[in-house]
């Protein structure tokens, strides 16, 4: 009998099952939430919206069914009769145990503080916890129709709160009574630099700061600290902490103090059958809130209750922490700073950066470390600090590789129990097994073992060593090739299907193409993208199916507002243009008015709320600045004016633009016409570039690219007029939208086909399909609609919901 269907529940059961336990027991799990169970670390991802609830479950209710474990999922129960071995249950429920393990977790402490609570309704309204996924249920509902938050707690769930809550909300603070962030894993000086990478983010930091009371009668309005400020808001989360659910255990005659009090066996004192797992646990005067622990525990518990090892024993374990923080990676392990006299510290600080480097040695020995921003040492510090390794006499090679082993030396020197990912609880071995077993991939490791399924900080090291362990041959994986992930398809036969099936909507793709049909989050957006270039104005459209940008037509700011970005086509404007521009964003009080680096002008920081009325006002087309679209052609002035131009690049540029706007294709695309080879507009580093050159001729460049990549493109073929150009243009920007993978880029794509093969099909027609190629793009041309004109048409109710 298992009361708990948490993560260390679950762990608990999955580890007996592995030791035979199917064969002793028969097994029945009580839980107090209505679902199978989930990993709660990643409730921020579903929080922020970056993962879906189906994505966050470790053990849907099938495996339960496949397992013959009986669950009672939504049933909590109230009593243990230890004395006739009987758990009683709310709902009525009596049954019998042999063996019990109570796995009753945590709550969300939430302190006394006035106005928090309300007598008839729990909570006060706007009031959340965050600990369960309803409670992150709760909060999206309630954020999307308000404005400001106020996060109570710095520690790591109210940064992770508050990162997502960004997503919903414009205005978010984070309120904290500790002199620094994340006190209890990191010193001052990382509290500090940590501080400032989450207020680039856009959440505003208040520290040393206690809430003296929640304001407001029907409804949150806002918070009072004790020193008399007031911060306005209409959500409050209280991220204070956790405290040990031990209630059930002490009314039933256990030993609890801060936890139900167990030996080295995880035994209940006094009780050989009853046993207790996670963090309700206390053990040799400790509690622990972290993963790594509760797989520790759930290991030697299954040991000793199936017999594999009655000797087995829980001796407490040596934390270490390496997490990804509201979007910055954090490791810490053992003491933060030096406490006694002989203690060494070594430290190397880069705030601009955002990272943090410490150690802290005690008689030759590595008792602490704290990383921000840059975890690449962690695994190294980890094994030094759990397995009391001698240190470098050069202490800065604790921090940093000097003239270190390469990669798979380095691997090969860690511990085979080195706990590589703290989510799922994976070590080393369990990898190396995963890879034996036949697990060749990275992927498929991941898949096997779990590890890399909750905060992602540990992908790189689970990589390295699946790399190593395959012997420096890692299997190719059949999903690195599909599409999207949610259908098993490389992209030409999911082309080939789509057509033959005529699938028009993301919908009817999921359920035709899909295992079992299941829709899946991560694929939609390439889908749509898909869809629309393959069937034009036929494409069904799902509102479901676009990300923010594209739902809203304007592209979300790190604070929950909204980029704006009409069309200046080849950069050319009128005084009528520039003042409509200016009125609006008078008129909106929009706070930054941007001229871009591809000769637009970005109306930043508007409110979603008025987003319809802006459009209204401005009266102008989208310029397509947040897709995975034809994104703006850049010109310079070319022979009209200059002195040097050898070709009209202006009127070449707005007659691109005015063709090929708003088109979709895998990655965005960037295009820019230039007057000389003189290069004024960047045209040899876009996606598509042309260059005006002596005679009246063109040069046509693919393939290039100046941001995070730098890249010349490749000359694709020099002709003698503009028609020569649309067409060859036209041409090339079909065949990339047909054959490149999701977000590859024109940079990566061209080298990835050759510059000679691409040439032979665009230019010489090697492959016979010119003319569809042609076809193809003036069908999307001709299904282009402008987003903002026909927004009355497409807007929703509660789309723009005022944020009030």
């Amino acid at each position: 009998m298992v009361v708990g269907n948490g993560m260390a529940g679950a762990r608990t059961v999955e580890e007996v099952l592995r030791r035979g336990g199917a064969e002793l027991f028969d097994i029945t799990m009580f839980g107090a939430e209505p679902y199978g169970n989930y990993n709660r670390i990643l409730l921020s991802e579903v929080l922020s919206g970056a993962e879906e609830e189906d994505g966050i479950f470790l053990n849907d209710l099938q495996w339960y069914r496949d397992n013959d474990i009986e669950l009672r999922a939504g049933v909590r129960v109230t009593r243990i009769d230890r004395f006739a071995r009987v758990v009683h249950a709310e709902d009525g429920t009596e049954r019998r145990y042999d063996k019990l393990v109570i796995a009753t977790g945590s709550s969300a402490h939430i302190p006394s503080i006035p106005g928090i609570r309300n007598p008839n309704r729990g909570y006060h309204q706007g009031v959340f916890a965050f600990r369960t996924l309803d409670d992150t249920r709760g909060m999206i509902r309630y954020a999307r129709q308000h404005e400001r938050a106020v996060v109570i707690g710095g520690g790591l769930l109210g940064l992770e709160a508050a990162r997502g809550l960004q997503h919903h909300l414009p205005h978010v603070t984070l309120v904290h009574s500790g002199a620094h962030l994340m006190h209890a894993q990191l010193d001052a000086q990382g509290g500090a630099i940590l501080r400032h990478s989450i207020e680039r983010l856009g959440i505003t930091v208040v520290t040393g700061a206690y809430t003296a009371e929640i304001l407001g009668r029907d409804a949150v309005t806002g918070v009072r600290l004790r020193d008399g400020r007031e911060l306005p808001c209409d959500v409050v989360v209280v991220a204070a902490g956790i405290r040990a659910n031990t209630e059930l255990a002490a009314a039933s005659g256990l030993v609890v103090e801060r936890g139900i009090v167990v030996d080295d066996q995880l035994r209940a004192l006094d009780e050989p059958d009853i046993y207790a797992v996670g963090e309700c646990v206390q053990h040799r005067g400790e509690t622990y809130g972290l993963v790594a622990p509760l797989w520790e525990q759930a290991r030697v518990l299954a040991d000793h209750v199936t017999g594999a090892d009655p000797s087995a024993g829980y001796h407490g374990t040596r934390t270490a922490t390496r997490l990804k923080v509201a979007g910055v990676d954090v490791a810490s392990m053992g003491l933060r700073e030096a406490e006694r006299d002989g203690d060494e510290t070594v430290v190397f600080a880069e705030p601009g950066r955002g990272v943090y480097r410490s150690a802290v040695v005690r008689d030759g020995r590595l008792v602490g470390a704290t990383l921000v921003g840059d975890v690449r040492r962690a695994a190294q510090l980890t094994q030094a600090y759990h397995d009391g390794l001698p240190l470098p006499d050069d202490r800065a090679a604790l921090l940093f590789d000097l003239g270190a082993e390469d990669a798979a030396e380095s691997v090969a020197a860690l511990p085979d129990d080195l706990q590589v990912c703290n989510c799922n609880g994976v070590s080393k071995r369990a990898l190396v097994a995963a890879v034996e077993d036949g697990a060749r991939g990275v992927g498929a490791a991941m898949e096997a073992t779990r590890a890399g399924k909750g905060c992602g900080s540990c992908k790189t090291l689970v990589a390295q060593i699946v790399e190593w362990a395959a012997g420096g041959t890692v299997a190719e994986e059949p999903a690195a090739k599909f599409y999207v992930p949610g259908v098993p398809m490389e992209k030409s036969d999911l082309m080939a299907a789509v057509r033959r099936l005529g699938l028009k909507s993301v919908s009817a793709v999921f359920a035709a193409l899909a295992p079992l049909g299941a829709e899946d989050a991560r694929s939609k957006m390439g889908l749509a993208s898909l869809l629309r270039m393959m069937w034009g104005d036929e494409y069904v459209d799902e509102r479901d199916a676009r990300f923010i940008n594209d739902r809203v037509h304007a592209n979300i700011q790190k604070d929950g507002t909204f980029s704006v970005v009409p069309q200046l086509k080849g950069g050319v404007t009128t005084p009528a243009q520039l003042r409509r521009i200016a009125d609006v964003a008078e008129k909106y009080e929009v706070p930054m008015v941007k001229l871009t680096g591809g000769q637009r002008i970005d109306l930043l920081g508007v409110r979603k709320e008025d987003l319809p009325a802006m459009w209204e006002d401005l009266d102008m087309p989208s310029g397509w600045a947040y897709g995975k679209s034809f994104r703006t052609v850049k010109t310079c002035v070319g022979a009209e004016f200059c002195r040097f131009g050898l070709g009209d690049s202006t009127s070449l540029g707005i007659a691109l633009e005015e063709r090929y706007q708003g088109i979709e294709g895998p990655g965005k695309m960037k295009l820019a016409v230039t007057g000389c080879p003189r290069n004024c507009a960047e045209a040899y580093v876009k996606d598509l570039g042309v260059v005006a050159i002596e005679g009246g001729r063109w040069e046509i460049y693919v393939g290039g690219a100046a941001g995070a990549h730098v890249r010349k493109g490749d000359l694709l073929a020099t002709v003698g007029t503009a028609a020569e150009v649309m067409t060859l243009t036209g041409r090339f920007l079909q065949y990339y939208r047909e054959s490149a993978n999701w977000l590859e880029r024109t940079y990566a794509w061209v080298p990835r086909l050759g510059i000679d093969h691409i040439r032979a099909v665009i230019v010489d027609d090697a492959e016979g399909i010119a003319e569809r190629l042609d076809s193809a793009i003036a069908a999307s041309v001709a299904a282009y609609r402008d987003p903002w004109l026909e927004r009355r048409a497409e807007a929703t109710p509660g789309q723009f919901r005022a944020a009030l």
